[in-house]
């Protein structure tokens, strides 16, 4: 049976796609954005979810639309998911919490390779580094990415970001370029490019280190802010090392912005479905079965184990 989820953001790229999600599924969307409810108007907040199931917010800058939009699902008794990429955004909804099940950055940067990462690390209890790397063919960033883009880079004052040693960390040095090997081939890579992965996987597993890298091709196009004619072919290449071992998972897949709508549409009837562990804020992978998950989506994203 079919639910009635709101989705704030719903005329942006993403909020587009999680509505055809929606649809596809059986589910009844109720779309609004800041032209029916401004984050900073509650009661507006409140009238948009009455009715709803759920709520998903695809609506950036996040660092101003999720601790609203996050109290009124409070408000309304109901599970609350966004797609925020932004870092600092990420580590504030953590750090707030919440009464109700909230999964923050539940899309393809924070959700997929936390996914991926806990799946990887199976029995371990911890491990000493995780490294995620990007093979994008390209990226051309909506003007959602761009905007909240900007207010991540102005909150940090310009600098660059990492996690060492168990804390966020922040910094100036240049960000190394190297050859990451992914399983289609070698590719040039720029290390320390950092996505909310550096909040979601040390939310809940115990690794000091996590590294992000980033093909050349995806950060020159970010750079360039390209107008988007074109989706873009992906493939995230985890690693996760404990002493001398290694464990390896793969997922490969095709427009970043289109797979965050099932990533966050099987996030939500989870949480409506019960199979969720626990309240309050959680990644993807401390919140569901990380492999159950991901074996879900596999007509959209082709996960595997590499040697």
């Amino acid at each position: 049976m079919g639910h009635k989820i709101a989705v704030y953001g719903a005329s942006g790229t993403t909020g587009r796609f999680v509505l055809a999600e929606l649809e596809k599924r059986g589910h009844t969307a109720l779309p609004f954005g800041r032209a029916q409810a401004t984050a900073d108007d509650p009661a507006a907040l409140d009238r948009a979810l009455t009715g709803a199931a759920a709520v998903i917010n695809t609506a950036g800058p996040f660092a101003i639309t999720a601790a609203p939009l996050l109290s009124a699902a409070e408000r309304a008794g109901v599970p609350y998911v966004d797609v925020a990429a932004e870092i600092e955004a990420n580590a504030d909804t953590f750090a707030r919490g919440a009464s109700i099940p909230a999964v923050p950055a539940m899309a393809f940067f924070g959700g997929l390779a936390d996914l991926l990462v806990t799946a990887a690390i199976g029995t371990w209890t911890s491990a000493d580094s995780a490294h995620v790397a990007y093979g994008l063919s390209g990226w051309q960033p909506t003007a959602g990415t761009l905007a909240a883009g900007q207010v991540s880079h102005d909150r940090r004052a310009g600098r660059r970001v990492r996690y060492v040693d168990g804390a966020l960390s922040y910094h100036d040095a240049a960000p190394p370029t190297l050859t990451w090997e992914f399983p289609g081939g070698p590719r040039q890579v720029i290390g320390e490019f950092s996505m909310a992965d550096v909040v979601t996987i040390p939310s809940h597993l115990n690794i000091p280190s996590v590294t992000d890298y980033m093909s050349v091709s995806a950060a020159e196009g970010l750079r360039s802010a390209t107008p988007r004619t074109e989706p873009e072919s992906f493939v995230v290449d985890v690693r996760v090392r404990s002493g001398s071992e290694e464990r390896r998972l793969t997922a490969a897949g095709r427009d970043i912005y289109a797979v965050s709508a099932p990533l966050a549409v099987e996030a939500v009837e989870r949480l409506l479905s019960g199979r969720f562990h626990g309240t309050g804020v959680a990644s993807a992978g401390a919140m569901f079965d990380a492999p159950d998950f991901l074996a879900a989506l596999s007509d959209v994203i082709q996960s595997r184990h590499c040697s």
